[in-house]
Protein backbone atom coordinates (compact mmCIF):
# COMPACT_ATOMS: atom_id res chain seq x y z
CA UNK A 1 0.00 0.00 0.00
CA UNK A 2 1.46 3.32 -1.04
CA UNK A 3 1.81 6.12 1.51
CA UNK A 4 -1.15 8.44 1.69
CA UNK A 5 -0.38 11.97 0.66
CA UNK A 6 -1.98 14.82 2.68
CA UNK A 7 -4.58 16.87 0.76
CA UNK A 8 -3.23 19.85 -0.97
CA UNK A 9 -4.24 23.13 0.60
CA UNK A 10 -5.68 25.65 -1.81
CA UNK A 11 -3.64 28.76 -2.05
CA UNK A 12 -4.86 31.46 0.28
CA UNK A 13 -5.18 35.00 -0.73
CA UNK A 14 -2.07 37.03 -0.42
CA UNK A 15 -1.65 38.21 3.15
CA UNK A 16 -4.40 35.89 4.52
CA UNK A 17 -3.40 34.03 7.70
CA UNK A 18 -2.41 30.39 7.44
CA UNK A 19 -5.21 28.07 8.55
CA UNK A 20 -4.65 25.59 11.39
CA UNK A 21 -3.64 22.10 10.29
CA UNK A 22 -2.26 22.97 6.90
CA UNK A 23 1.40 22.60 5.92
CA UNK A 24 3.75 25.51 6.66
CA UNK A 25 4.15 28.04 3.83
CA UNK A 26 7.16 27.90 1.58
CA UNK A 27 10.16 30.24 1.75
CA UNK A 28 9.40 33.83 2.39
CA UNK A 29 9.42 35.63 -0.93
CA UNK A 30 10.60 39.15 -1.35
CA UNK A 31 10.70 41.15 -4.53
CA UNK A 32 14.27 40.11 -4.91
CA UNK A 33 13.53 36.33 -4.56
CA UNK A 34 13.52 33.74 -1.73
CA UNK A 35 14.77 34.96 1.67
CA UNK A 36 17.97 33.29 2.78
CA UNK A 37 17.72 32.58 6.52
CA UNK A 38 20.63 33.97 8.53
CA UNK A 39 20.84 35.37 12.02
CA UNK A 40 17.43 36.88 11.46
CA UNK A 41 14.37 35.45 9.70
CA UNK A 42 11.53 37.18 7.82
CA UNK A 43 9.16 39.49 9.67
CA UNK A 44 6.65 37.76 11.89
CA UNK A 45 8.84 34.76 12.90
CA UNK A 46 11.28 34.38 15.79
CA UNK A 47 14.60 35.93 15.01
CA UNK A 48 13.15 38.69 12.83
CA UNK A 49 14.04 42.31 13.55
CA UNK A 50 11.60 43.91 15.95
CA UNK A 51 10.13 40.62 17.16
CA UNK A 52 10.35 40.02 20.96
CA UNK A 53 12.69 37.19 21.78
CA UNK A 54 14.95 37.72 18.77
CA UNK A 55 18.63 36.94 19.39
CA UNK A 56 20.72 39.90 20.46
CA UNK A 57 17.70 42.19 20.86
CA UNK A 58 16.37 43.29 24.27
CA UNK A 59 13.05 44.95 25.22
CA UNK A 60 11.90 47.67 22.91
CA UNK A 61 14.62 46.79 20.48
CA UNK A 62 17.45 47.94 22.79
CA UNK A 63 20.69 45.89 23.13
CA UNK A 64 20.96 43.65 26.18
CA UNK A 65 22.93 44.93 29.16
CA UNK A 66 26.31 43.20 29.52
CA UNK A 67 27.25 41.48 32.77
CA UNK A 68 30.22 42.94 34.62
CA UNK A 69 33.17 40.53 34.59
CA UNK A 70 34.45 41.63 38.00
CA UNK A 71 31.07 40.74 39.50
CA UNK A 72 31.29 37.19 38.16
CA UNK A 73 34.89 36.86 39.36
CA UNK A 74 33.89 38.16 42.80
CA UNK A 75 31.19 35.52 43.17
CA UNK A 76 33.53 32.72 42.07
CA UNK A 77 36.27 33.90 44.43
CA UNK A 78 33.78 34.14 47.28
CA UNK A 79 32.64 30.57 46.69
CA UNK A 80 36.22 29.29 46.58
CA UNK A 81 37.00 29.49 50.29
CA UNK A 82 40.75 29.84 49.84
CA UNK A 83 40.34 33.17 47.95
CA UNK A 84 37.97 35.25 50.14
CA UNK A 85 40.00 38.53 50.20
CA UNK A 86 40.22 38.48 46.41
CA UNK A 87 36.45 38.06 46.09
CA UNK A 88 35.87 41.04 48.40
CA UNK A 89 38.21 43.27 46.39
CA UNK A 90 36.71 42.26 43.04
CA UNK A 91 33.19 42.85 44.32
CA UNK A 92 34.02 46.35 45.54
CA UNK A 93 35.56 47.14 42.14
CA UNK A 94 32.53 45.78 40.30
CA UNK A 95 29.78 47.79 42.08
CA UNK A 96 30.84 51.32 40.93
CA UNK A 97 31.56 50.02 37.42
CA UNK A 98 28.05 48.56 37.23
CA UNK A 99 26.46 51.89 38.19
CA UNK A 100 28.65 53.89 35.85
CA UNK A 101 28.28 51.63 32.80
CA UNK A 102 24.70 50.55 33.50
CA UNK A 103 25.74 46.90 33.48
CA UNK A 104 24.11 43.79 34.90
CA UNK A 105 25.66 41.79 37.74
CA UNK A 106 24.95 43.86 40.83
CA UNK A 107 23.46 40.84 42.61
CA UNK A 108 26.48 38.72 41.70
CA UNK A 109 28.86 41.35 43.05
CA UNK A 110 26.92 41.73 46.33
CA UNK A 111 26.76 37.95 46.77
CA UNK A 112 30.52 37.73 46.12
CA UNK A 113 31.24 40.44 48.71
CA UNK A 114 29.03 38.77 51.34
CA UNK A 115 30.53 35.31 50.77
CA UNK A 116 34.04 36.74 50.83
CA UNK A 117 33.41 38.54 54.14
CA UNK A 118 32.00 35.36 55.70
CA UNK A 119 34.88 33.26 54.35
CA UNK A 120 37.42 35.80 55.60
CA UNK A 121 35.91 35.70 59.09
CA UNK A 122 35.95 31.89 59.11
CA UNK A 123 39.54 31.86 57.86
CA UNK A 124 40.61 34.29 60.58
CA UNK A 125 38.81 32.25 63.23
CA UNK A 126 40.45 29.05 61.97
CA UNK A 127 43.91 30.57 62.12
CA UNK A 128 43.34 31.86 65.66
CA UNK A 129 41.97 28.59 67.02
CA UNK A 130 44.31 26.30 65.09
CA UNK A 131 41.49 24.59 63.21
CA UNK A 132 43.05 25.37 59.84
CA UNK A 133 46.29 23.72 60.87
CA UNK A 134 44.45 20.60 62.00
CA UNK A 135 42.52 20.46 58.74
CA UNK A 136 45.71 20.86 56.72
CA UNK A 137 47.42 18.14 58.75
CA UNK A 138 44.44 15.85 58.20
CA UNK A 139 44.46 16.61 54.49
CA UNK A 140 48.18 15.87 54.28
CA UNK A 141 47.69 12.61 56.16
CA UNK A 142 44.93 11.61 53.77
CA UNK A 143 47.03 12.45 50.73
CA UNK A 144 49.98 10.55 52.18
CA UNK A 145 47.86 7.47 52.85
CA UNK A 146 46.33 7.61 49.38
CA UNK A 147 49.77 7.93 47.80
CA UNK A 148 51.00 4.88 49.70
CA UNK A 149 48.04 2.70 48.78
CA UNK A 150 48.57 1.14 45.37
CA UNK A 151 47.67 -1.76 43.20
CA UNK A 152 50.32 -4.50 43.48
CA UNK A 153 51.09 -3.88 39.81
CA UNK A 154 51.96 -0.25 40.56
CA UNK A 155 54.76 -1.31 42.91
CA UNK A 156 58.33 -0.58 41.83
CA UNK A 157 61.62 -2.39 42.43
CA UNK A 158 62.99 -1.67 45.90
CA UNK A 159 59.66 -0.70 47.48
CA UNK A 160 58.58 -2.47 50.66
CA UNK A 161 54.87 -3.04 51.21
CA UNK A 162 52.18 -4.31 53.51
CA UNK A 163 49.45 -6.62 52.25
CA UNK A 164 46.28 -6.59 54.36
CA UNK A 165 45.20 -9.75 52.56
CA UNK A 166 48.29 -11.45 53.99
CA UNK A 167 49.71 -12.28 50.59
CA UNK A 168 46.62 -13.75 49.03
CA UNK A 169 46.77 -14.88 45.41
CA UNK A 170 45.03 -11.77 44.05
CA UNK A 171 45.37 -8.54 46.00
CA UNK A 172 43.49 -5.40 45.04
CA UNK A 173 45.75 -2.98 46.86
CA UNK A 174 48.85 -2.87 49.03
CA UNK A 175 50.42 -0.15 51.14
CA UNK A 176 53.92 1.14 50.42
CA UNK A 177 55.92 1.09 53.67
CA UNK A 178 59.35 2.37 54.64
CA UNK A 179 61.66 -0.65 54.51
CA UNK A 180 63.05 0.31 57.93
CA UNK A 181 59.62 -0.47 59.40
CA UNK A 182 57.97 -3.91 59.66
CA UNK A 183 56.54 -4.98 56.30
CA UNK A 184 55.19 -8.06 54.53
CA UNK A 185 57.32 -7.94 51.41
CA UNK A 186 59.88 -6.17 49.24
CA UNK A 187 59.71 -5.89 45.45
CA UNK A 188 62.75 -7.34 43.69
CA UNK A 189 61.67 -6.73 40.08
CA UNK A 190 59.10 -7.64 37.45
CA UNK A 191 58.72 -9.09 33.97
CA UNK A 192 56.06 -9.33 31.27
CA UNK A 193 54.55 -12.58 30.07
CA UNK A 194 55.04 -13.02 26.33
CA UNK A 195 54.28 -15.66 23.74
CA UNK A 196 50.67 -16.25 24.76
CA UNK A 197 47.77 -15.47 22.43
CA UNK A 198 45.20 -16.15 25.16
CA UNK A 199 44.95 -16.69 28.91
CA UNK A 200 47.51 -19.47 29.59
CA UNK A 201 45.98 -20.55 32.87
CA UNK A 202 46.99 -20.10 36.48
CA UNK A 203 49.23 -23.18 36.57
CA UNK A 204 51.27 -22.10 33.55
CA UNK A 205 51.79 -18.58 34.94
CA UNK A 206 52.80 -20.00 38.32
CA UNK A 207 55.44 -22.21 36.68
CA UNK A 208 56.89 -19.33 34.67
CA UNK A 209 56.58 -16.90 37.57
CA UNK A 210 58.37 -19.10 40.07
CA UNK A 211 61.28 -19.78 37.74
CA UNK A 212 61.73 -16.20 36.55
CA UNK A 213 61.25 -14.67 40.00
CA UNK A 214 63.86 -17.01 41.52
CA UNK A 215 66.38 -15.62 39.04
CA UNK A 216 65.30 -12.02 39.66
CA UNK A 217 65.40 -12.46 43.44
CA UNK A 218 68.85 -14.07 43.32
CA UNK A 219 70.21 -11.05 41.44
CA UNK A 220 68.44 -8.61 43.80
CA UNK A 221 69.73 -10.20 47.04
CA UNK A 222 73.23 -11.51 46.32
CA UNK A 223 74.04 -11.61 50.02
CA UNK A 224 71.67 -14.50 50.68
CA UNK A 225 72.82 -14.82 54.29
CA UNK A 226 71.24 -11.41 54.97
CA UNK A 227 67.80 -12.68 53.93
CA UNK A 228 65.72 -13.90 56.92
CA UNK A 229 65.16 -17.65 56.84
CA UNK A 230 61.36 -17.30 56.73
CA UNK A 231 61.44 -14.90 53.76
CA UNK A 232 60.77 -16.62 50.46
CA UNK A 233 60.27 -15.93 46.77
CA UNK A 234 56.83 -14.47 46.18
CA UNK A 235 55.07 -12.97 43.18
CA UNK A 236 51.84 -11.26 42.10
CA UNK A 237 50.54 -12.52 38.78
CA UNK A 238 47.71 -11.47 36.44
CA UNK A 239 44.27 -12.91 37.08
CA UNK A 240 41.98 -14.09 34.31
CA UNK A 241 40.01 -10.84 34.62
CA UNK A 242 43.04 -8.52 34.54
CA UNK A 243 44.45 -10.50 31.60
CA UNK A 244 41.40 -9.51 29.55
CA UNK A 245 42.25 -5.87 30.29
CA UNK A 246 45.78 -6.28 28.94
CA UNK A 247 47.66 -7.08 32.16
CA UNK A 248 50.74 -9.21 31.46
CA UNK A 249 53.03 -8.19 34.34
CA UNK A 250 54.35 -10.47 37.07
CA UNK A 251 55.70 -8.65 40.15
CA UNK A 252 58.49 -10.54 41.95
CA UNK A 253 59.16 -10.02 45.65
CA UNK A 254 60.63 -11.35 48.85
CA UNK A 255 57.83 -11.95 51.33
CA UNK A 256 57.14 -13.70 54.61
CA UNK A 257 53.93 -15.59 55.18
CA UNK A 258 54.89 -16.22 58.81
CA UNK A 259 55.07 -12.56 59.81
CA UNK A 260 56.62 -9.22 58.95
CA UNK A 261 60.33 -8.50 58.67
CA UNK A 262 62.32 -5.30 59.06
CA UNK A 263 65.00 -3.86 56.83
CA UNK A 264 65.75 -4.18 53.14
CA UNK A 265 67.18 -7.43 51.77
CA UNK A 266 68.59 -5.67 48.72
CA UNK A 267 72.24 -6.40 48.00
CA UNK A 268 73.14 -5.87 44.36
CA UNK A 269 75.41 -3.61 42.32
CA UNK A 270 73.58 -0.57 43.73
CA UNK A 271 74.52 -1.43 47.34
CA UNK A 272 77.65 -3.61 47.13
CA UNK A 273 81.29 -2.86 46.39
CA UNK A 274 82.87 -4.45 43.33
CA UNK A 275 84.79 -6.93 45.54
CA UNK A 276 81.66 -7.93 47.46
CA UNK A 277 79.70 -8.39 44.27
CA UNK A 278 82.43 -10.50 42.65
CA UNK A 279 82.73 -12.77 45.69
CA UNK A 280 78.99 -13.40 46.00
CA UNK A 281 78.52 -14.06 42.29
CA UNK A 282 81.34 -16.62 42.48
CA UNK A 283 80.12 -18.63 45.49
CA UNK A 284 76.33 -18.20 45.36
CA UNK A 285 75.82 -20.79 42.56
CA UNK A 286 77.16 -23.48 44.90
CA UNK A 287 74.47 -22.64 47.42
CA UNK A 288 71.77 -22.33 44.78
CA UNK A 289 72.51 -25.69 43.11
CA UNK A 290 72.86 -27.34 46.50
CA UNK A 291 69.24 -26.51 47.35
CA UNK A 292 68.11 -28.20 44.13
CA UNK A 293 69.25 -31.67 45.13
CA UNK A 294 66.65 -34.20 43.92
CA UNK A 295 64.21 -35.44 46.55
CA UNK A 296 64.50 -39.02 45.27
CA UNK A 297 67.51 -41.08 46.36
CA UNK A 298 69.94 -42.26 43.67
CA UNK A 299 68.44 -45.75 44.13
CA UNK A 300 65.10 -44.34 42.94
CA UNK A 301 66.32 -41.85 40.32
CA UNK A 302 70.01 -42.29 39.61
CA UNK A 303 69.95 -40.18 36.42
CA UNK A 304 68.56 -37.11 38.19
CA UNK A 305 71.07 -37.35 41.03
CA UNK A 306 74.00 -37.83 38.67
CA UNK A 307 72.94 -34.80 36.62
CA UNK A 308 72.65 -32.73 39.77
CA UNK A 309 76.11 -33.78 41.00
CA UNK A 310 77.50 -32.64 37.65
CA UNK A 311 75.91 -29.21 38.19
CA UNK A 312 77.44 -29.02 41.64
CA UNK A 313 80.88 -29.92 40.28
CA UNK A 314 80.60 -27.14 37.71
CA UNK A 315 79.52 -24.61 40.37
CA UNK A 316 82.44 -25.53 42.67
CA UNK A 317 85.06 -25.40 39.91
CA UNK A 318 83.73 -22.13 38.51
CA UNK A 319 83.78 -20.53 41.96
CA UNK A 320 87.38 -21.63 42.52
CA UNK A 321 88.51 -20.14 39.20
CA UNK A 322 86.58 -16.89 39.67
CA UNK A 323 88.08 -16.34 43.12
CA UNK A 324 91.59 -17.10 41.89
CA UNK A 325 91.57 -14.54 39.07
CA UNK A 326 90.42 -11.59 41.21
CA UNK A 327 92.61 -9.36 43.38
CA UNK A 328 91.31 -9.37 46.97
CA UNK A 329 92.32 -6.37 49.07
CA UNK A 330 93.15 -5.99 52.75
CA UNK A 331 91.56 -8.32 55.28
CA UNK A 332 89.93 -10.45 52.58
CA UNK A 333 93.16 -11.60 50.88
CA UNK A 334 94.12 -14.52 53.14
CA UNK A 335 90.64 -15.93 53.86
CA UNK A 336 89.65 -15.86 50.18
CA UNK A 337 92.87 -17.71 49.28
CA UNK A 338 92.08 -20.31 51.97
CA UNK A 339 88.57 -20.74 50.62
CA UNK A 340 90.02 -21.30 47.14
CA UNK A 341 92.15 -24.20 48.40
CA UNK A 342 89.11 -25.76 50.10
CA UNK A 343 87.09 -25.50 46.91
CA UNK A 344 89.94 -27.09 44.95
CA UNK A 345 89.89 -30.11 47.29
CA UNK A 346 86.10 -30.28 47.15
CA UNK A 347 86.11 -30.23 43.34
CA UNK A 348 88.15 -33.45 43.24
CA UNK A 349 85.61 -35.28 45.42
CA UNK A 350 82.59 -33.92 43.53
CA UNK A 351 84.17 -35.12 40.31
CA UNK A 352 84.17 -38.67 41.70
CA UNK A 353 80.50 -38.31 42.58
CA UNK A 354 79.62 -36.93 39.14
CA UNK A 355 81.22 -39.86 37.30
CA UNK A 356 79.78 -42.58 39.55
CA UNK A 357 78.75 -45.61 37.46
CA UNK A 358 75.78 -46.66 39.57
CA UNK A 359 73.87 -45.92 42.75
CA UNK A 360 76.30 -47.87 44.96
CA UNK A 361 79.32 -45.95 43.65
CA UNK A 362 77.35 -42.75 44.06
CA UNK A 363 76.66 -43.48 47.74
CA UNK A 364 80.36 -44.21 48.34
CA UNK A 365 81.41 -40.76 47.10
CA UNK A 366 78.41 -38.81 48.39
CA UNK A 367 79.37 -38.15 52.03
CA UNK A 368 83.00 -37.31 51.25
CA UNK A 369 81.94 -34.79 48.61
CA UNK A 370 79.72 -32.94 51.08
CA UNK A 371 82.29 -33.14 53.88
CA UNK A 372 85.05 -31.50 51.81
CA UNK A 373 82.81 -28.65 50.72
CA UNK A 374 83.19 -25.71 53.16
CA UNK A 375 79.99 -25.61 55.16
CA UNK A 376 80.14 -21.86 55.71
CA UNK A 377 81.30 -21.10 52.14
CA UNK A 378 83.93 -18.67 53.40
CA UNK A 379 82.57 -16.98 56.54
CA UNK A 380 86.01 -15.45 57.29
CA UNK A 381 86.27 -14.14 53.74
CA UNK A 382 82.82 -12.60 54.14
CA UNK A 383 83.94 -10.93 57.35
CA UNK A 384 86.97 -9.46 55.59
CA UNK A 385 84.74 -8.13 52.82
CA UNK A 386 82.17 -6.63 55.20
CA UNK A 387 79.41 -9.08 54.25
CA UNK A 388 77.01 -11.02 56.45
CA UNK A 389 79.22 -13.73 57.98
CA UNK A 390 76.58 -15.80 59.79
CA UNK A 391 74.49 -18.16 57.66
CA UNK A 392 70.75 -18.17 58.39
CA UNK A 393 69.43 -21.06 60.43
CA UNK A 394 67.31 -23.33 58.28
CA UNK A 395 65.26 -26.46 58.79
CA UNK A 396 66.02 -28.22 55.51
CA UNK A 397 67.46 -27.91 52.02
CA UNK A 398 64.19 -26.81 50.41
CA UNK A 399 64.76 -23.09 50.86
CA UNK A 400 65.23 -21.24 47.57
CA UNK A 401 68.37 -19.16 47.37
Amino acid sequence: MEPTQPPQQPPSPQGAPQQQGWPAPGPYTSPGGPYAAGPYGPPGVPGAPGVPGAPGIGPYGQPKRSTNGFAVASLVSGIVCCLPPLGLILGLIALPQIRKKDQAGKGLAIAGVVLSVVSSLLLTLGLVTGGIGSAIDGFKAGVDEASRTKSPFALRTGQCFGDDGKLEEYAEDVEVIDCAKPHDGEVSGSFKLTGYDKWPGKSEIETVGEKRCETINSAYALDTWAVPVDVWVYYYMPSRESWRLGDRTVICAFASEEGQFTGSVRSDASTLTADQEHFLKAVNPIETVGYREPEEDPDEDFAANKAWSGEMLKAVETARLDLAKHYWPGASTAPVAALGKELDAAAREWRKLAVAADADAYWEAYETAWDTLPEDLGAKARTGLGLTDTPPVQEGPSRTA
